[in-house]
This record gives structure tokens, C-alpha cells and sequence, in this order.
């Protein structure tokens, strides 16, 4: 038994390592990409076009089409991708997590308004949403953000709700009614704090879960606008030289699938260290 459990806590340890060590130096490139490129991701060299991988030391990625360094390019592109998972997981967080402690704990009318709401948005499928979104409003940054948080804060609300409908039955909650301590008071200081670990686990996956999705979204046309440097947009320019020069899909591609890891990683470490019963189910 003990055995097992150090080979668990061994295993535990190096998901964290793994899993911080990839988001860590992935944030870190893409948040001084404009020191470790100072000439910009948009430079064209006509004469160094189509250039392979680790041919030249100017350019360790191989460029583009156009003559762009594709290190350059993947390492900026972060910038939006990042900026869409977090952004949005962020606004889904704020809304869901209110609307489930307002179904939860004052059940009734508002119960049933926020959870057939949910329901319903829970039947259409996402990339119908996604369609008819964009062809109403439009293909940008911040439409793709506010797509996501229309089409996530459903987690959380069903989430925190369920949460909510067991807290508020406690003897912790039950006595701070009992002194006339107000609703607002009860569900800021006892409620919110006991939701806190279920929620951030949800926010990890998801950060890396909208990655996917905004670089899916951005491959169709249906997301950021492709002028703007994004792994999605450079996977989509990509697909026309993959058989000549395949680098440009390729490391895009390998950039989102060590974010995803990375932050997949942690998520399961999270999940592991705030909810120690599930760690026997491995």
C-alpha cells in the first residue's frame, strides 16, 4: 500500500512538473516575443521563401510563403490563442458561477428560469451556435471570446448549482441563517469558498479546451480575423504547402498540442490535490 502510494505521488509530482514546466515556458515566449523578436513577425524576405527547417540559423523554423520566420510567427500566434482561452474561460467563470449561486441557493423560480435556459442551450449543437453567431455579428477576437463564454457558462452554472443545492442544507449554512446573517454574507464567506476547487479544476481543462476550439473556429474562417497571427490562421495557411513545405502546419499544430498538454496536465494535478478521494481511481 505504501509502495502504491509513493508510485502515486511520484506520478502526481511529475504531471505538475511536466504540466508547469510546458505552460510556464510557453506564457513566457509568447509574453516577451516582442524582445526575442525585435524585427517583427511580419517581415518578408521574398528570397528566403519556403525555407526548410534548421537550414540557417536566421530562420531554425523554415519560413513561410511569403518569407516570414515561422518561429517568429508561432511564437506571436500564442499571443492570441492564449488571450482567447484565458479571457474567455474567465467571463464564462464570472457568469456561470452566478447564475449557479442564484439557482442553487434560491432555488424556485430562478431554479427553473437558469436551468431550462441551460438545458436549452445545452441541445444546440456548438458549431451551429458558432455558425449562426458569426454570420450575425461578424469574425473577430472579441466575438470568438464572447462566443465561448455564451457557449461555456453552462458548466458552471450546472456545476456550482449542484454544489450549492448540498452546501445549503449544512449545519454551517442552516445556523448563519438561523442568526439572520444575510444571503449576500452567506453565499461571499461559507458558499463561494467551498466551490472554489471543483471550479478552478473546470477552469484549467477548459483554458486548454478553448485553445482547440479558437484555433478550430479561426482553421474554418470562422474566428479571428486570419491578417492577425494565430495558430489557427497559420495551420489554415499552411494546408496548401503541406506537401512541399510542410513546417508551416506543422509547428503551429505542435505549439497547440504542448499548450493543450501542458495545461491537461495541471488540470489533472489540480484535480488530484483538491479532491484527494479520486486519487484511489487511478
Amino acid at each position: 500500500m505504501a509502495s502504491a502510494t509513493s508510485r502515486l505521488w511520484r506520478f502526481s509530482n511529475l504531471e505538475f512538473v511536466l504540466g508547469a514546466s510546458l505552460t510556464t515556458v510557453i506564457c513566457l515566449a509568447v509574453i516577451f516575443s516582442g524582445l526575442l523578436f525585435p524585427g517583427g513577425v511580419d517581415k518578408i524576405d521574398f528570397m528566403a521563401r519556403n525555407l526548410a527547417p534548421f537550414t540557417s540559423w536566421a530562420h531554425p523554423f523554415g519560413t513561410d510563403a511569403l518569407g516570414r520566420d515561422v518561429l517568429a510567427r508561432v511564437v506571436a500566434g500564442g499571443k492570441i490563442s492564449l488571450l482567447v482561452g484565458f479571457v474567455s474561460v474567465a467571463g464564462a467563470v464570472v457568469f456561470g458561477v452566478i447564475m449557479g449561486l442564484i439557482a442553487g441557493y434560491y432555488r424556485g423560480f430562478w431554479d427553473m428560469v437558469v436551468m431550462r435556459f441551460a438545458d436549452l442551450q445545452l441541445a444546440m449543437p456548438f458549431i451551429l451556435l458558432a455558425i449562426t453567431f458569426i454570420a450575425i455579428v461578424g469574425g473577430s477576437l472579441t466575438n470568438t471570446i464572447i462566443l465561448l463564454i455564451v457557449s461555456q457558462w453552462v458548466q458552471y452554472a450546472r456545476l456550482v448549482r449542484g454544489s450549492v443545492l448540498t452546501l445549503r442544507e449544512r449545519e454551517f449554512i442552516q445556523s448563519a441563517k438561523a442568526i439572520g446573517v444575510r444571503d449576500w454574507r452567506i453565499i461571499l464567506q461559507h458558499l463561494l469558498p467551498n466551490l472554489l476547487g471543483p471550479v478552478i479544476v473546470l477552469m484549467t481543462l477548459n483554458v486548454a479546451n478553448n485553445i482547440l476550439l479558437e484555433s478550430s473556429l479561426t482553421f474554418l474562417g470562422l474566428g479571428v480575423d486570419r491578417t492577425v497571427p494565430s495558430w489557427g490562421g497559420m495551420l489554415a495557411d499552411g494546408r496548401t504547402y503541406l506537401q512541399t513545405a510542410w513546417w508551416i502546419s506543422v509547428f503551429p499544430g505542435l505549439a497547440i498540442l504542448l499548450t493543450v498538454l501542458g495545461l491537461n496536465l495541471l488540470g489533472d494535478w489540480l484535480r488530484d490535490s483538491l479532491d484527494p478521494t479520486g486519487r484511489s481511481t487511478r
